[in-house]
Parts: C-alpha cells; structure tokens; sequence
C-alpha cells in the first residue's frame, strides 16, 4: 500500500500552482479563488495555534476579560434615576444566583412586550396605511390604467403615433417683440393737428401723474404739484407744453428745498445737485420702510426714556437725512427742554439751526451749561467778527479759567504783545500746560524765556521739550558751549524724576532740530541718546541703520552727529569710515571731506580706498600736487599696492603726463607685476601710438599671464588694426585655448571671420563656444545677429526660438526677440517678454521703443523713465531716451536728461560723423586724430552741467578713465 501512495498526497501546492490549469479547466471558479467567506476583519481562526499566539478561544476570553475590567465610572456616565450605564458589579463573580435573577428578568421583559405587542404592530400599520394613502407611489397610482392595457389589441397599439413637437415654427423659434419709444416730436405733432388720444399710459395713471424718474414724481402733497389741466378727465387729452411748465416747478420746489441750510446760504451743487438728492432722499421702497422703522423706535425710545439725549439726537438727525429740516429742529429743541444739562444736545440744536437762531441756542446753553468749553468754543465759532469772538472768549475764561483749549484760542485771536500778558496770566491758571510755557518763552525776551522756562521745569519737572527749547534757546543766541550741558542735564533730571528715556522720541526730537536749523541741540541730543538701550555687539549696525534713517528723512546733521559718535567708539573700523565718507562726498562739502578722510588715513593706514578717495578729491579740485602728495603717503603706508599704482598712472595720463605715467608703470612692473599693470602699460602705449612697444609688453605679459584674457584680446585687436588676418586668428585661438570661458575673446574671433567673409567659419565659432558655455545669452544673441546681418532671417528666428528656450529669462535675449518680430505681433512678443522679465532694464527700453515707433509719446516717455530708473548706468537707455527728447520733448525735458548723456552722446556722434564717410578704422585711431575736438566739445558740456572738468590742455587723459575694461 505504502509502495501505490503517491508521494505527493498530503504535501502542500508548489507556489502558483493552478488546479485545473494544464488541462485547460479554468472557465470556473471555485472558493479557493475567490478565498474564503469571511469579513476582512474577522478575527483569524487559529484555535490550533500555541496557546500563546491564539486570537480565539481561551486568549479571546483573557481579551474580554480585560476589556470588562474598564469599567466607565464617570460622572458624565451616571444618571440619578437609572444610574450609570453600566454594571457596577461586572468585575464580581457570575454565580448561580446572578443567572437566575437574570432569567427571571429576562421572562418579565418578554411578557411585558408580548402583551403591547399586538397594540403595537396595529399602530403601525395604521400609520402606514395613512401614509400611502397621502403620498401613494408612482406604480399605484397607474395600476388603473395599467390593468386596462390588457384591453389594448395590438392593432390600437400600433397606430399610436410617435411622440413629435406639434408646435408651429413661430412657436418653436419665438422672437422677442421689439419695442422703439416714440419721440416727444411724433406727440407734438399729432396733437397740434388736433388729434386727441383715449388712452394713456397706465404707468402714467398709477400713482395720478407722470411717473418721473425725481423723488415724489409730480403727484408730490406741495401745492401746485398737480396741475390742473394736465389730466383732464373727460377728454384725456395729452398736453406736452403742461407737461414741461410742471417739470419746471417741480424741479423749482426741489431747488427751493435744498437751498435751505443751517448758515443759510445755498447748498446746490449746480452740476451734481440731481445726485446729492438722490443721496439726501430715500427712493426705494425698502429705505422708506426702513426710515418709518427708525422713527418708531427712536419715538419709542424717546417715550420711554425722555432725559436720554442720543435719542433726541439720533431723532433730529434722521429728519434732517430724509430732507425735513424743519422737523428736525423742532425734535431737537425738545431735546433741549428734556435734557437741559446734555452738552451734545445743546451743541447738535446750534449746529441745526440757522445763523441768529443758534446763537439765542447757544447762550441758552451758556446759562444751562457755565462750565462747557464746547460750547464756548461754539458761541466764538459763530461770531464772524474779531471784536465778538475775543469778547465771548474772555467771558468764557472767566467762568472756566483752567481750560487750556479757551487759553489757547484767545491767544490766537490776539496780537503779540497783548498774547504775551493773556499767555502770563495763562501759565497761572494752567501751570500744568507745556504748550503755553513754550508759546510764553517765544515771545518773551533771552533774558525773560529763561526765567519762563526755569519756572516751567520746576512746574513740570517731566516734560523733556522744555528742556529741548532752553538748549535751543541758548543756540539762537550763541550760547553754544551750554548746549550740551542743558541736555546732559536734561537726561539726568528726567531719569531722577522716574521718567523713561525713549531713545526713537528723542531722535525724532534732534532731526525736528535739524530741520529747524538748531545744528548744535540735534548734535547735542544725538551724542546724549545714541548709546541708550542697545547691546555692545550691536552698537556698529544700529548706529548705521540710524544714520540711514536720518538720511532719508533729510536730517543730515543727526546722521553726521552719529556717525562722528561711531568714530570715536570705532576709529579702526574701515567701514564706519567709508560710510561717513561716503556720506560726505554725497551731503557734505569738499572741505569737510578730506578733513574726514585727513583723519581716516591717520586711523586705517591700510585702508586704499581711503588714500584714493582722498586723492580724487584734491585732483577734482585741480591741486594736481597735493594729489600726488597723497598717493606718495599711500605708497609708504603700502609699497605694493596695485590700486595705488595704478591711480598714480592714471593721474598722470590724465594731466597728459605720459613719460611720468610710463616710468611709474615701469616701476609697477617690477615692484609689483600684476597682469593688470601690464594691461595698462599696454593700453598706454597702444592708445599713444606705440604699436611696437604695446606687442612688445604685451608678449612679455602673456609669458607671466597666459590665462588674463584681456591680453589676448589687446594681442589680437593690435594685429587686426595692423590688417594682420591670420596673426589676429592665431592670437585669439590661443587664447581660447587658455581662457575657453572668455565670452568677449569668442565674440572677437567670430566677428573677425565675419568681416573677412568666412560666415560659416564664424557661426561655427559661435556654436562651439555655445557647447562650451552653455545657457550663455550674449553667445545666443550674437548669433542670432550674425544670420540677421547675413539676411537670414528664417535662421535667425529659429535661433532666437531655441535661445529662448535656453536662457528663459535674459532680457536682451527677449529685447532683440521683440524686433525680429514682423510689426502686428511686436505687441504680442512684447507682452510675453514682460511676463518673463518684468524687471529687466532691456526689456523695459524694447518697449519703450516700440511705443516710440508706434507714435504713443507719453507712454514712450513713462517707459523711459522706467527703464534709466531700474537701471541708471545702462548708457543704450540714456542714448535713446535722449534722442527720444530731442524728436518729441521741450527744452526742459531735453535739458534734464541732457548732463547724463553729455560723453555717450558726444562720442557716439563723432564715431557716427567718421564712419559715415566710409572710412575704415578703429576707435583708438579715431580718439587720436579728434582728440582736442573731443576735449573741447566735453569742456562746453561739462559746463552746461555744472561740474569741473581738471586739466586745461587737451588730452586723451580725459577719456583713459572712460575707457578702462
């Protein structure tokens, strides 16, 4: 037996098997497929498993149990009829004794519900049978007409015609009937030749009169409102010229209304006086309705509590919104009687009333009110001459003499010397009021605005203005040297009396001085308070943060006061004192800047730009030694300093001193050889003529710096300008192969094989330098500008879609994309370009040209000034806006934008007069042959503009600045 067993009988299925599957059985599914009848979240049936993994049986029993110990005993669980809700005695034993009161209770409840039950199940088909028979069913409904289709034969069922729209074509495509209004003049007519009409329209009957877009129509309850005669009710005859004599009058009664007001003159708006009685009088039926409701509740409040005044008010207000003024001033003077000793009323009845009127309401309220200083200030509005007012001001500050308000609006009305004695006798009614001592200390003299301002600390020892107006005080007389004392003093004695110094008020304080030309106070304050409250390790940039603030609020003096302070806590700090350097050069004077920069050298010697910013100045004055003179100092304090030499140079250059330029740059050259000073000493020789000695230096600067790539430019630009093809070729390729980065010497070389007429040798530079400096606009754009100058623009276009495609967000990219563009879809480009680079300085100038060539002017001009703001040192935007002036601007505008173009301007149409000969050569050729033109046309400019411009002899050292890379 053992040897027939199978040996596989009673093993578990390989993995994947199928049953069935060889044999093709598997149209079927059985229980296994589909797995077994029970929930997901069924507990698994393991009663086989280890007594320690088992999830039923006797573990489901220790889960129960546990679970029953947590019995839920709060207080929210409890309940004082039933008690809790669960069983308090659940955790005890189950005994025999529990099984049988439970059995016993269990038999109750079933005898309980069999005897309701029948009661029950009657009740609710009773109610169900209601139900249906209120809301029967769709199929009940029709079960009628349903049992009667078994009458249908099949011939009546097939003669039922198909369901179609019988409606005629005007009914199924229904037109809106239209309506023209008939003019006034088709009226007149018929009318004049006697016609008389039957029938009117029943919007003109309705309310009996013309239903007219004015509040109240013609049926209004004024007299007169409806004319006799213009309905006439037996015939209906239609008169026109009644009509408009009855639209007069009523505009005439509406005038009159509004003409009324409290100081009785007219309020008309004679262009908007339609729109202010829309707005004065409701002319919906909601407002209406909302007003009675506001009257029956303020008539309610009134009733109930009489001696309120916001009701009177409130009441008074209402009538005189909805046009009823009169009605108005009744409530209000009510008011009055009712509430005798409410300021507001009083106040509100005067404002109402008109002219005399308010001023009987006002000593009304004089008499019911002797301390109100409203009401005073009222009755003194109200007066329209001086005399009157000073006569009602006096009364008033002798029944309220400790009223600052009635002090101060006396001493206005007064003249300076009687306002000194009323403001005498004011600071002894009111010794408490800053505002008067201060006025008193104004008008009195030195000596007596001492003894004011003495009294007034010992009055009012807490107030720091009085304190700020004695040291003022003592400034305007020259008392200078008690200034600072006052105000050291000042910061004692207010810190002795408790009071806390607030460093943001007491800077707002100095710049107030500043502003009022109190120079020493603000100094004084500022070097008192600047150090109040702020932690050592931020003292640098707040006091920064400070001086910038003060800046920009025009208080130049306090930012000078702080920025002298940060110096003597930080005199080695380099930056504070470029800062306050800067700050000179900007605000200051010449004097006072190299006095500051005197000092910086002596604290920073280390400092070069200290040392040349010194030096620019003397040399901008026109002291060319003592120019020299600094930038000898520099040279001890840093022997090989670059910047230092190569400012020397260039002073030199610049007073057309080239054999001085030339030794010292020889001296750099061998003290401290760095590949600029060799590019400047090139530069020099090239700009003068010396084509040798440039290719000589430039050769041995190449040996020490074959990676600068300015030489390499400077090599192949020379041999180019010597019409030397193949040495200016080689020259750039080396340096390629040097410097692979250098966009400028692959833009150099491309452009060389253009204007030798190699163009496929030239766009494949540019496409090789593109591989090698990907996402590189200026490559892109030179490309794209080399097929447009080759005329071909299909290229072009496609170049410029994948260059867009490639650097999304260059601004020039996207200006040259915009012109390339035929003329319709330039506006377009330009839309797309903007969204791009909203803020790109080429983008706004692209736009501003097109706006420009589409004659819009004004937006021309916006953009603009759009474009030179975001960007002042694009000189494509200064040349363009300037040349925009010159075609569409006026003198003014020409002469702001001219003294920022002056040397692009001047050059670029000197270059442009030379080239348009037709002559061939190169900007250095050209800047030496019109040299002295240059030198003098930007002498004439300068002039225009207000600056100095050093040296008097011409020169190229004016432009050797200009022309530095």
């Amino acid at each position: 037996m053992n040897k027939k067993k199978k040996p596989f009988l009673g093993m578990p299925a390989p993995l994947g098997y199928v049953p069935g599957l060889g044999r093709g059985a598997t149209g079927f599914t059985t229980r296994s497929d589909i797995g077994p009848a029970r929930d997901a979240n069924d507990p698994v049936d393991d009663r086989h498993a280890p007594p320690g993994k088992r999830t039923v049986g006797d573990q489901m029993k220790k889960n129960q149990t546990a679970d029953d110990d947590d019995e839920d005993l709060n207080d929210t669980n409890y309940d004082e009829f039933n008690g809790y809700a669960g069983s308090l005695f659940s955790s005890g034993p189950y005994e025999k004794d529990d099984e049988e009161a439970d059995a016993i209770y269990a038999a109750l409840d079933k005898r309980m519900d069999e005897r309701r039950k029948e009661r029950r199940e009657q009740r609710e088909k009773e109610e169900i049978e209601k139900y249906r028979m209120e809301r029967p069913k769709i199929q009940q409904q029709f079960s009628d007409l349903k049992r009667k289709l078994a009458e249908v034969t099949e011939e009546e069922w097939l003669s039922i015609p198909e369901v179609g729209d019988a409606r005629n074509k005007r009914q199924r495509n229904p037109r809106y009937e239209k309506l023209t209004p008939v003019p006034d003049s088709f009226f007149a007519k018929h009318l004049q030749s006697g016609e008389n009409h039957t029938s009117v329209d029943p919007r003109q009957t309705q309310f009996g009169g013309l239903n007219t877009p004015y509040p109240g129509g013609l049926n209004t309850p004024y007299p007169g409102g409806m004319t006799p005669g213009l309905m006439t009710p037996g015939t209906g005859e239609l008169d026109m010229r009644k009509i408009g004599q009855a639209r007069n009058t009523l505009m005439d009664m509406r005038l009159s209304q509004v003409s009324d007001s409290v100081s009785g003159q007219t309020v008309v708006d004679p262009k908007g006086y339609l729109t202010d009685l829309n707005s004065m009088i409701p002319t919906h039926g909601g407002d209406i309705n909302d007003i009675k409701k506001a009257r029956l509740l303020l008539k309610s409040v009134r009733e109930t509590n009489p001696h309120h005044p916001p009701a009177w008010i409130a009441s008074a207000r209402l009538e005189e919104v909805t046009g009823k003024l009169q009605v108005a001033r009744n409530l209000i003077m009510k008011g009055t009687e009712m509430c005798p000793k409410s300021e507001d009323v009083w106040l509100e009845a005067a404002r109402l009333q008109p002219g005399d009127t308010a001023k009987a309401v006002v000593a009304q309220a004089v008499r019911h009110l002797p301390q109100s200083v409203r009401i005073y200030i009222r009755a003194a509005e109200l007066e329209t001459d001086i005399r009157a007012k000073k006569r009602v001001l006096r009364k008033a500050l002798e029944h309220v003499p400790n009223s600052v308000r009635l002090w101060k609006a006396a001493v206005e009305l007064e003249e300076p010397e009687d306002a000194r004695i009323m403001l005498s006798r004011a600071v002894e009614c009111c010794p408490t009021s800053v505002e008067l001592w201060l006025a008193l200390a104004r008008l009195e003299t030195y000596e007596n605005a001492r003894k004011v301002l003495n009294k007034a600390r010992e009055n009012i020892p807490t107030d720091r203005h009085i304190w700020i107006t004695a040291a003022k005080l003592e400034e305007a007389n020259g008392n200078t040297q008690m200034v600072e004392k006052i105000i050291d003093r000042a910061i004692t004695s207010l810190r002795a009396n408790g009071v806390e110094i607030n460093r943001e008020q007491w800077i707002q304080d100095a710049e107030e001085c500043d502003k009022a030309g109190s120079v020493a106070t603000c100094q004084a304050i500022m070097r008192a308070v600047i150090g109040i409250g702020i932690e050592e390790e931020d003292r640098k940039h707040t006091w920064m943060e400070d001086a910038d603030s003060c800046v920009a609020h025009n208080a130049l003096e306090c930012a000078r006061a702080i920025y002298a302070y940060a110096l003597q806590v930080f005199p080695s700090k380099k930056s504070v004192w470029l800062r306050a350097a800067y700050f000179e050069k900007n605000h200051g004077t010449r004097e006072s800047l190299e006095a500051l920069l005197q000092r910086a050298v002596a604290h920073c010697p280390k400092a070069e730009v200290l040392w040349l910013m010194g030096a620019k100045s003397k040399w901008l004055a026109g002291d060319v030694p003592a120019a020299r003179s600094i930038l000898a100092l520099a040279f001890q304090a840093n022997p090989n300093s670059e910047e230092i030499w190569l400012a020397a140079v260039k002073l030199e250059s610049e007073n057309n001193e080239y054999e001085r330029a030339r030794r010292l740059l020889a001296k750099a050259r061998s003290s401290a050889p760095t590949a600029r000073v060799f590019m400047k000493s090139v530069k020099l020789e090239w700009v003068l003529g010396n084509i040798a000695a440039a290719q000589e230096l430039c050769e041995e600067a190449l040996k020490h710096y074959e990676d600068f790539p300015k030489l390499w430019m400077m090599k192949g630009q020379i041999e180019e300008q010597k019409e030397l093809v193949e040495k200016a070729r080689e020259a750039y390729n080396q340096g390629l192969k040097k410097c692979p980065h250098s966009i400028p010497l692959w833009l150099l070389l491309s452009r060389l094989e253009e204007k030798v007429g190699q163009l496929t040798r030239a766009r494949a530079i540019l496409e090789k330098s593109r591989l090698k400096n990907p996402k590189n606009p200026d490559l892109w754009l030179e490309s794209v500008r080399l097929e447009y100058r080759a005329g071909l623009k299909n290229i072009a276009n496609t170049l410029m879609a994948k260059a867009l495609q490639e650097c999304p967000n260059s601004g020039i990219l996207w200006s040259e994309a915009i012109f390339l563009e035929a003329r319709p879809q330039r506006k377009t480009k330009s839309v797309d370009a903007l969204k791009k680079c909203e803020h790109d300085p080429h983008v706004l100038l692209a736009v501003a040209k097109l706006f420009w060539s589409e004659r819009k002017i004004t937006k021309a001009r916006e953009w603009f000034h759009r474009t030179v703001k975001i960007d002042s040192d694009l000189g494509d935007a200064w040349a363009f806006f300037y040349k925009f002036e010159l075609q569409h601007g006026t003198e003014e505008q020409q002469e702001e934008i001219f003294p920022r173009v002056l040397s692009c301007a001047v050059l670029l149409l000197l270059l442009v007069a030379v080239l348009s000969r037709g002559r061939r050569c190169s900007i250095a050729r050209i800047l030496r042959q019109y040299r002295a033109v240059i030198f003098h046309e930007l002498q004439n400019l300068v002039s225009r503009a207000g600056l100095a411009l050093p040296g008097a002899s011409p020169g190229l050292g004016v432009l050797l600045g200009w022309m530095q890379p």
